[in-house]
């Protein structure tokens, strides 16, 4: 019988070499299970994220409205901003790449499984201790892209700024080290014959992340690093009346700012182009342009972060320029717009929730593009820069694109993560709920910005002509959260009474449908061999897919290998395949970090309690280092044999 009819609908697969438990989520290194728990916690973040938006909805739903003082507002803000930003769009782009990238290109496990599982546990503790914050007097109130001078000590006295560096720089050395580490898996880790001009374009999507992040997220870790120095060791990086430069803060962010956009929107905007052509029952139209569109909007993602910045004074030769790369980068992702719309067209459409996500995708996406290019003119940027104009676009391409993308992405990929299917009505009646309240809410916001009103203000008067705006937008926003919450339900049931899912029930056409829902914790009981860009259709249909793609290389069927196997072997026994052990190492680690971390935040207050704090994480750093060399010795080739 085959692997994956043995172990369809099983909720967890024998993990062979998982401790049981909590002890097994704690001392994992299996991709999979560190993909679920980037999922769920991000998931979380989001909750609390949204928590934070509705509270302000709230302050902002009717003029001279008393319900947040100004102070706890501007926590909100910098909070929901951060929190979205780092602690929800990316790590749940993470989370699904973790899960789906190993599988799609045929690989067991990630090339460093103790350095994601350092990842995830960095990522966890950094949003931790960003939410610390509010019980150690006070979240930051300086808003998400902490400006300088205000992030300066005489400006924000309180360690809210402190948590807020330390946090951000925990996210960040976790989102560094995924990436290298998806750049090793993707360019080493592929299965035999999947070159890179077939691999499947969520994994393309990925790997352009990937080198997006390790050049953009060292600038923003420099500039945190420059600002805690400003803060507790009297240099004067971003003091202009000491001979520091504000306006450096602002291109040091902005740098890695802007390529920040498309992180969080590339992955999805891959998720896209595995869910289309699934349920148009047709191969990606311009599989090449798609593909190298996106390495061009990760190479034009580092020239045009001066576009949040034509209100600087930067000077019109500068402005001319980045404005001119902001329409440029418009093109390729025009080009995939059209690659898209090409592919459904003469489909044969399955309108699942997945793809109703997919299709709301796009069309929310052109919209906030749009409102992008308007922003790349550096004149109509100085008049709604500083208005809610951007407050809606920036919702538009980030919530409207990625969040539609992700849930695009669970609602395609949780049977194959859990072993069960999300009720497709209760989706589908998720969906139009969520496009209707979220155009509720962030529409308005286009004519509240054009009518004056400004960002970053936590109340108005009456009789400025916003009341109206505002109002439907808070209501918008109410019906958001209802939307989020019927997912959340559904979700839940699913886990525990939805219906089986097979191996492969969407007729999908990449790797990860040949193995069973959920996988072994092995993946592959034989590696596959890949032949074409669409394995699996072409083994299933190879008459039917060739005609569709005549300019394609002639291609053959998934090795026979793979299958046969599948279905003549018996089951794969403990230890037949070697795979990394689990450990406490990469935990202990990133503990040993928290309390070095907490030591510097306290460092000029508390003295030697906090040079202590300082010694102690060190110590238990140094103990997960030593973990961390033990296994990796147990783990080696050579000791395995």
């Amino acid at each position: 019988m085959a692997i994956a009819e043995r172990t369809a609908g099983t909720i967890s697969p024998p993990d062979i070499h998982a401790r049981p438990g909590w002890a097994g989520w704690l001392s994992t290194t299996d991709h999979k299970r560190i993909g679920i728990m980037y999922l769920v916690s991000a998931f979380i973040f989001f909750l609390i994220g949204g928590i934070e938006a509705l509270l302000m909805r709230i302050q902002l739903g009717t003029p001279d409205n008393t319900f947040l003082t100004p102070d706890v507002y501007n926590q909100m803000f910098t909070m929901h901003g951060t929190t979205m930003v780092f602690l929800a769009v990316m790590p749940l782009n993470v989370g699904l790449g973790n899960y789906i990238v190993p599988l799609m290109i045929g690989a067991r496990d990630m090339a460093f499984p103790r350095l994601n599982a350092l990842s995830i546990w960095l990522f966890i503790i950094g949003g931790l201790m960003l939410y610390v914050s509010f019980f150690a007097g006070g979240a930051p109130n300086v808003g998400w892209f902490a400006y300088a001078p205000l992030t300066q000590k005489q400006f924000a006295p309180s360690a809210g700024v402190d948590y807020w560096i330390i946090g951000i720089g925990l996210t960040g050395v976790a989102s560094i080290a995924g990436a290298l580490n998806f750049i090793v898996t993707i360019l080493n880790m592929r299965a035999p014959g999947m070159t890179l001009s077939r691999m499947p374009l969520f994994v393309w999507m990925q790997l352009v992340v990937a080198f997006i992040l390790i050049f953009a997220f060292p600038v923003l870790t420099v500039a945190t690093i420059q600002l805690l120095f400003d803060r507790h060791f009297g240099t004067r990086f971003f003091l202009p009346a000491q001979g520091g430069d504000a306006v450096l803060w602002q291109h040091l962010f902005w740098f890695f700012g802007h390529p920040e956009v498309y992180i969080l929107i590339l992955p999805t905007m891959g998720i896209i182009s595995e869910v289309l052509p699934t349920f148009s029952r047709k191969p990606i139209f311009g599989y090449a342009f798609v593909a190298y569109s996106g390495v061009a909007i990760g190479f034009l993602g580092f020239l045009v972060w001066a576009h949040h910045m034509f209100a600087v004074g930067l000077g019109p030769l500068a402005n001319a320029f980045f404005g001119a790369a902001s329409f440029l980068i418009a093109v390729p992702t025009g080009v995939k717009i059209f690659n898209w719309l090409a592919t459904m067209w003469q489909g044969s459409l399955n309108l699942t929730t997945a793809m109703h996500y997919a299709i709301g995708f796009i069309s929310m996406f052109v919209i906030g593009g749009i409102s992008g290019i308007t922003l790349a003119s550096p004149p109509i940027n100085v008049q709604q820069t500083d208005s809610y104009y951007v407050v809606a676009h920036m919702h538009y391409v980030l919530f409207g694109g990625a969040i539609q993308g992700i849930f695009a992405g669970v609602f395609y990929w949780f049977p194959k993560m859990t072993g069960r299917m999300l009720d497709e009505r209760l989706g589908k009646w998720q969906f139009w709920l969520m496009l209707i309240s979220f155009n509720l809410t962030f529409f308005p916001m286009h004519l509240s910005g054009n009518e004056g009103m400004p960002r970053r203000i936590y109340t108005y008067e009456a009789g400025m002509g916003w009341e109206l705006w505002n109002l439907l937008s808070t209501i918008g926003s109410l019906l958001l959260a209802v939307a989020v919450l019927l997912f959340l339900w559904n979700m839940l049931t699913s886990l525990r009474r939805g219906a089986i899912a097979p191996a492969d029930p969407w007729d999908g056409a990449t790797l990860e449908w040949a193995v069973s829902s959920p996988p072994p914790s092995y993946n592959f009981a034989v590696v596959p061999t890949v032949q074409s860009r669409r394995p699996l259709w072409d083994r299933k249909y190879p008459h039917l897919h060739e005609s569709h793609d005549p300019g394609e290389e002639s291609m053959e069927r998934l090795g026979a290998v793979m299958h046969d196997a599948a279905e003549t072997e018996p089951p794969i026994p403990a230890g037949a395949i070697h795979m990394p052990s689990p450990t406490y190492a990469p935990l202990i680690l990133a503990l040993g970090i928290m309390v070095l971390g907490f030591g510097i935040i306290y460092l000029g207050d508390l003295g030697l309690a906090a040079a202590a704090a300082m010694l102690v994480g060190l110590l238990v750093m140094a103990g997960g280092i030593v973990s961390w060399v033990r296994i990796s010795h147990v783990d080696s080739p050579h000791h395995a044999h």
